[in-house]
């Protein structure tokens, strides 16, 4: 069993760990330790550790370096930060000042970009954008107030390294007293590992994009779809399992550094309030999480304190954080955190007793995507059309009936509760062979339509409502965007100045990711300009079948959900398939700030803007 350091915060032993090893090996004619010394390198026979340190502020030294990294059976060239993937916990405290000194011990440009922190741009960490990047051998420090709390996380902006490992949490302690109370934390860092190199399963997206797709349809698979609907997914040439660009078995799924072989456990004491702060590290997975037997009120979400919600099963996406609280009784708990496209699962035992072995559930029958996720919206919302579920159940003739969900309010709907079949969906209207795919009258001028747009959204539907892909006929609670109220609403608000749309574009054949067609490397001396305290409602169109997190850098924004003024604040937002997601954002963070999905080879592939907002008048820079 691998023991996970205790995160309680009424033991300060583990904050213990030397902020910088360097410069007390220094002092004391110490040998220093490979990954200070840059001798970790994978060609040198370092090896990087599974799990995590912790480090605090003020003075922080994070070392980025390479080496070799292991977990279960699958090992290969890894990049982690002081010697261990995920890099060490970051702790700082709200109201004091913070240096980050970064120094890159690699052989190659790097970067940190502290994600969902409020600093200067200039401290943000995207090489070419808000910085030059760090050069092998160099330093980079970012020095900036604490101006908030909560759960976030960092991680390189350079190439592709954050696939392999260069990624850590940040915990912020607020500087008050903390509205949610709890005995015990444990940090919950999702993420996956391949032994393949990142720059090779990119070079097989670009030339197959079904390449790891190991769930294909075939004639005499045993998913629950008629005929009819096989030929019209056949006629569109298009694959109604393609959920996840990569996923198992490339990926080992793992929470902070371990896979499920290492069988990693969670202490607890029973009847202790044990605060878990998730967070999706991952490249391209999303996670949807449940702990079977323990249900988990939801906190705080991308850091931002919001109104408890008790939930049974929430999906994550990349990029964001979600923080809940569990009571458990005696005993061990399995937390399992499957992929999206149910290829795999990354596991640990929450635990009172030490040694005694979770019992895991089952991967569940994978999900499919439905005409919903195709833009075809207003049939159903949410899709709740028999196609978004697990199990592959109401996958029969679409013929039949009809389902009108115009007057339901999904957000506090059991989107378990299957006491009645559902109706199938009626498709009669439409020849799908003949319909049309790539109807540019539909897009606003604002988009290029070239060959990177090879669908178009025919009727997109905000899907707010939605909790994610296969667990809309789940038979418990599941949470959703709706459910979401802030704790105590302190956004601006005046009626938004004005308003925009954004269209996230794509060819998934050539593998081609954009925003409003066109790839970064054709706008990025075009930003998308806003006035400094201008407020803007921003409206995301997903014309593809593939569910994107969209992050935007250095601002809050809050998700149009239904709350009035109790609308949540976030950083990422997934925007599902084929759908529209609508957030109201105060752009009063002055700078040149990036604005992407948060796919990474999405967003390698051309799937990032740069947002730019004024200075203020007389303000220095």
């Amino acid at each position: 069993m691998t023991k996970a350091f205790n995160n309680s915060l009424a033991n300060p032993s583990r904050r213990t760990f030397v902020q910088s090893l360097a410069g007390v090996a220094a002092l004391a004619s110490l040998p220093m330790p490979a990954w200070a010394s840059g001798k970790m390198g994978h060609k040198m026979g370092g090896a990087l550790r599974n799990g995590m340190d912790e480090v605090s502020g003020p003075n922080v030294h994070l070392h980025i370096a390479d080496g070799m990294f292991r977990t279960g059976k699958r090992s290969g060239h890894g990049i982690g930060l002081n010697g261990t993937i995920p890099g060490p916990l970051i702790r700082l405290r709200e109201g004091t000042r913070a240096n980050l000194m970064v120094h890159n011990m690699l052989g190659e440009d790097s970067s940190v970009h502290w994600h969902g922190l409020l600093l200067p741009f200039q401290f943000d960490g995207v090489p070419g954008l808000s910085f030059p990047g760090i050069i092998p051998g160099g330093n980079f420090t970012a020095k900036f107030d604490v101006r908030q709390s909560g759960t976030y996380w960092y991680h390189s902006h350079s190439g592709l390294q954050e696939q392999m490992g260069h990624y850590g949490p940040i915990i912020i302690d607020p500087e008050g007293k903390d509205p949610v109370e709890y005995d015990r934390e444990h940090i919950i860092l999702l993420s996956e590992f391949a032994d393949m190199h990142p720059h090779q399963i990119m070079k097989k997206l670009k030339v197959a994009e079904g390449y790891f797709n190991q769930q294909k349809t075939a004639t005499f698979d045993d998913y629950d779809m008629s005929t009819q609907e096989r030929v019209m997914w056949g006629r569109m040439r298009m694959m109604p399992t393609d959920i996840a660009d990569v996923s198992a078995p490339t990926y080992t799924y793992m929470i902070n550094g371990h896979g499920p072989a290492d069988d990693l456990e969670l202490p607890f004491e029973p009847g202790e309030r044990v605060r878990l702060r998730f967070i999706n590290g991952s490249a391209m997975t999303f996670f949807n999480i449940r702990i079977p037997g323990l249900p988990m009120t939801v906190v705080q979400a991308d850091g931002q304190n919001v109104q408890p919600t008790e939930v049974d099963e929430f999906q994550i996406g990349i990029a964001e954080t979600y923080d809940v609280i569990v009571t458990p009784k005696a005993g061990t708990f399995a937390l399992a955190a499957e992929s999206m496209d149910r290829s795999g699962m990354a596991q640990a035992a929450l635990t009172s007793e030490s040694g005694r072995r979770a019992n895991f559930p089952e991967l569940r029958d994978p999900p499919l995507l439905s005409m919903v996720d195709m833009g075809h919206g207003g049939m159903t919302e949410g899709g709740h059309d028999g196609h978004g579920g697990g199990g592959h159940s109401g996958h029969g003739s679409m013929a039949d009936g009809k389902m009108d969900h115009s007057q339901m309010d999904h957000s506090k709907m059991n989107h378990g509760a299957a006491d009645k079949p559902k109706p199938a969906m009626d498709h009669s209207d439409h020849d799908m062979g003949g319909m049309r795919m790539r109807d540019t009258s539909l897009l606003p001028a604002s988009v290029d339509v070239n060959a990177g747009v090879d669908m178009i959204a025919m009727n997109p539907q905000d899907r707010m409502g939605y909790p994610g892909l296969g667990l809309d006929n789940v038979p418990h609670r599941v949470l959703n965007y709706k459910m979401l109220r802030a704790l105590k609403p302190d956004h601006n608000t005046r009626a938004p100045d004005r308003e925009m749309e954004l269209h996230l574009t794509g060819n998934m054949e050539r593998y081609m990711w954009s925003f409003d067609g066109k790839k970064y490397s054709s706008v990025s001396d075009s930003p998308l300009r806003f006035a400094y305290d201008e407020k803007v409602r921003v409206k995301l169109v997903n014309d593809t079948m593939m569910a994107h997190p969209i992050h935007l850098h250095g601002i809050f924004f809050e998700l149009v959900n239904g709350a009035g003024h109790a609308q949540p604040k976030k950083h990422t937002v997934i925007v599902q398939p084929g759908s529209s997601a609508t957030f109201d954002a105060t752009f009063n963070e002055p700078g040149d700030w990036a604005f992407h999905c948060h796919l990474l080879y999405h967003m390698h592939a051309g799937m990032m803007q740069t947002v730019s907002v004024a200075f203020p008048e007389k303000a220095d820079r």
